[in-house]
């Protein structure tokens, strides 16, 4: 499934992602690649917490590779860093979205889990946005997180995976699942022309 150039990503997700990254970069560093990519509209004016189209998936992709460009060597750690905090604000101002409002997870072994977050993942951007196409897939070895219709890579080409900024999120919810730090690896990314986006968890205790 390639991705399409009409998809679009809606207000309240663009609102996450802007919230997370000046926490990160600072509103400075913030503006400063909004305005390197076009997306001026933005600085100091962030969408509603709603669930119309803000901004077209492609200009989502080009504000990370802004970020990525923006910082140069430092930028793949700065994505993942931009990630972590978006996971961290969807639990503190999504958490019924997420499905995880009053859950008792340390009931559960470690492996379910991960799995119990990564679907609310996949459920919770399915809600919002009826385009998404993400699931837990858990065919292989190890569990993983797929999207077929990933905005981060939109319209990019690259030899190598680019969605590092969907690795701190995938890693964070699952640091949050469980307590621990698994080490998240992109396998298949739709920039490299497969044909969807699959983030690989670590070795899991049963």
């Amino acid at each position: 499934m390639t991705a399409r150039e009409d998809a679009m990503i809606i207000n309240s997700l663009v609102r996450q992602a802007l919230t997370s990254m000046q926490e990160v970069m600072g509103e400075n560093g913030l503006n400063a690649v909004l305005k390197s990519c076009g997306l001026d509209k933005f600085v100091g004016n962030y969408p509603p917490n709603d669930l119309e189209p803000s901004i077209r998936a492609s200009q989502y992709a080009q504000l990370n590779q802004a970020i990525e460009d923006f910082y140069g060597r430092g930028g793949k750690g700065m994505l993942r860093r931009i990630g972590k905090a978006s996971f961290q604000y969807g639990v503190r101002e999504q958490a019924a979205l997420l499905g995880v409002a009053g859950v008792a997870l340390k009931l559960l072994p470690e492996k379910q889990r991960i799995k119990f977050i990564l679907n609310g993942m996949a459920d919770a951007l399915k809600k919002s946005n009826p385009q998404v196409d993400a699931k837990l897939d858990e065919s292989g070895e190890r569990l993983a997180y797929i999207e077929s219709t990933c905005a981060i890579c939109n319209g990019r080409h690259s030899e190598t995976p680019i969605c590092h900024l969907y690795i701190g999120s995938v890693g964070e919810a699952v640091l949050w699942a469980t307590g621990r730090e698994y080490e998240i690896i992109e396998t298949h990314c739709l920039a490299k022309g497969d044909d969807y986006c699959r983030f690989e968890v670590g070795d899991v205790k049963e």
